[in-house]
């Protein structure tokens, strides 16, 4: 399977356009909802033990999320494009996709840490396993779109586009009772189409990256290689046979470090989208 972190698609295809779409609000029935049995639950934050458990030391906790939302999607009309949340909080947000890996000790460093993730997942690399990802999904991290097999969306025709979106899309919602409110593109690659695609089948938005964490270091998209307030953050479901013999915990423990190293916290994506109303 083609991975995501190719440079070219990485820092190309955002329209300005797209942009500028991102905060247009409005209202109306449609798209996926950020309620349901993701929604996100009051919990204790971890002991100083759980994080010495993993090798780690605690991050701050997450600021409360803030009453009005940054980013405000429409029911209707385009699709915004987005790859950082304009805030002012020093916080990111960790994105996981695909879900080939089903490492059991990551939904138990996710249950000890408490690290609001957002998975974007594609059938194809989830169907042997369904039931992996509710555990996680239960703890409040949301399930998103990610197509049903991973093919380059810019260079597929509208039907066949619709075909990837809205059959995950379709299998999403049967599996985890809640309609996708995002859609990730494989390897960060759409055009018009793909928006046009995406605004037909639920999802509401289309959400790239900043940066791209790879075994022990980060892929950064601005030369001088430093976080900022509200960038998304792309990591894998991947285990030792992709990442060179390291395990999903230990990349996702090294990306938590450079998180930490920077002077971030980790706080939810969906917790600073408003879904459409109505």
């Amino acid at each position: 399977m083609k991975r995501h972190n190719r440079r070219s698609v990485f820092y190309g295809s955002l329209t300005g356009a797209a942009v500028a779409a991102m905060t247009a609000g409005g209202c109306g029935a449609g798209g996926g909802s950020a309620t349901g049995p993701a929604a996100t639950s009051s919990q204790p934050a971890p002991s100083a033990t759980a994080w010495q458990k993993w090798g780690l030391t605690a991050l701050p906790a997450p600021p409360k999320p803030p009453a009005d939302k940054p980013v405000k999607l429409s029911a209707t009309g385009t699709v915004p494009v987005f790859e950082h949340l304009p805030t002012s909080q020093k916080v990111v947000f960790i994105t996981v996709d695909d879900g080939a890996e089903k490492d059991p000790k990551f939904v138990e460093m996710m249950r000890d840490l408490k690290i609001p993730i957002t998975m974007f997942l594609m059938n194809d690399t989830i169907k042997s396993d369904y039931g992996y990802f509710k555990p996680l999904q239960a703890m409040g991290n949301h399930i998103q779109n990610h197509t049903l097999h991973h093919p380059a969306m810019n260079t597929l025709p509208l039907a066949r586009q619709k075909e990837e979106v809205c059959g995950d899309q379709k299998i999403l919602t049967q599996q985890y009772g809640t309609a996708p409110l995002l859609f990730r593109p494989p390897y960060g690659a759409y055009n018009s189409d793909t928006q046009t695609a995406v605004g037909e089948c639920g999802p509401r938005a289309i959400v790239r990256w900043r940066e791209a964490m790879q075994i022990t270091t980060m892929r950064y998209q601005e030369t001088d290689k430093k976080l900022r307030p509200g960038d998304i953050i792309l990591a894998h479901f991947r285990g030792p046979k992709e990442l060179k013999g390291t395990t999903m915990t230990e990349m996702f423990g090294n990306l938590l470090k450079h998180i930490q190293k920077q002077g971030f916290t980790v706080a939810r994506l969906e917790d600073y989208i408003q879904p459409p109303t109505g």
